[in-house]
């Protein structure tokens, strides 16, 4: 792998799965050509599936006669394996500190943010403009702050970095649903707006980018996740 000859990649995807959608944005924006094979998330995984990933998560990535899984690992490693904007090398100037700072970043996003999604999804009427309140103060207090310096993306980078990779994903899912009333509450956007500015600026410019939005479909999961979650309330 050391070679300057890329090998063979092949990548086990679901179109429906924001985890399996962040090894899609690094390939992309890392340029690199590959094979992709769909799993059907919906039903149980085949047996040569499974000999590909004994877990039958996506993604899994065949990198040469190697096999990469968990999303945030493939993301990491194929960051790693081509130099690109997309992170610097941990020897590079203020690479180290690039590095820890993203890290800080996407776990903020992890551990303080994201589980307040799904919990909107859930509710309605007050209870779900309530929620969505609670997920744009857990921006305001664990997000805003750390996107002070972002022109447009993050660290003010004028190109995607890891840290878009590996949130945008998850991203996009709030910005996009908010247009479904069914998923969250029309107030959502502009509060976001007006509560976390530097957070809606960078958002806004993470959706728009072609290397998040080439494989997203949103009328097809916006009414999939309608579904979803109708059926569990």
């Amino acid at each position: 792998m050391g070679s300057n000859t890329t090998p063979e990649i092949t990548l086990y995807t679901s179109y429906q799965c924001p985890w399996a959608h962040r090894a899609q944005i690094a390939l992309k924006e890392l340029g690199l050509e590959f094979k992709t094979e769909h799993i059907d998330l919906s039903v149980p995984r085949t047996a040569e599936y499974l000999k590909v990933n004994p877990r039958g998560l996506v993604p899994s990535l065949k990198y040469g006669d190697e096999i990469i899984t968990e999303s945030g690992i493939v993301a990491q490693f194929l960051a790693d394996a081509h130099p690109s904007h997309l992170l610097k090398t941990s020897t590079e100037a203020g690479g180290a500190l690039q590095r820890a700072r993203i890290a800080y970043f996407v776990d903020a996003w992890f551990s303080k943010v994201q589980s307040n999604v799904f919990p909107i999804y859930k509710a309605s009427g007050a209870e779900k403009a309530e929620l969505a309140e609670k997920l744009v103060d857990a921006i305001v207090k664990e997000i805003e702050p750390l996107l002070a310096g972002a022109g447009p993306f993050f660290g003010g980078a004028e190109k995607f970095t890891l840290a878009e990779v590996l949130t945008g994903p998850f991203v996009l899912r709030v910005i996009a649903f908010a247009k479904y009333p069914e998923l969250f509450p029309k107030s959502l956007l502009g509060s976001l707006e007006s509560k976390a500015p530097k957070f809606y600026g960078w958002a806004s410019e993470v959706v728009k980018q072609e290397s998040v939005t080439y494989i997203w479909d949103e009328e097809k999961l916006a009414k999939g996740h309608i579904k979803r979650f109708d059926a569990r309330i």
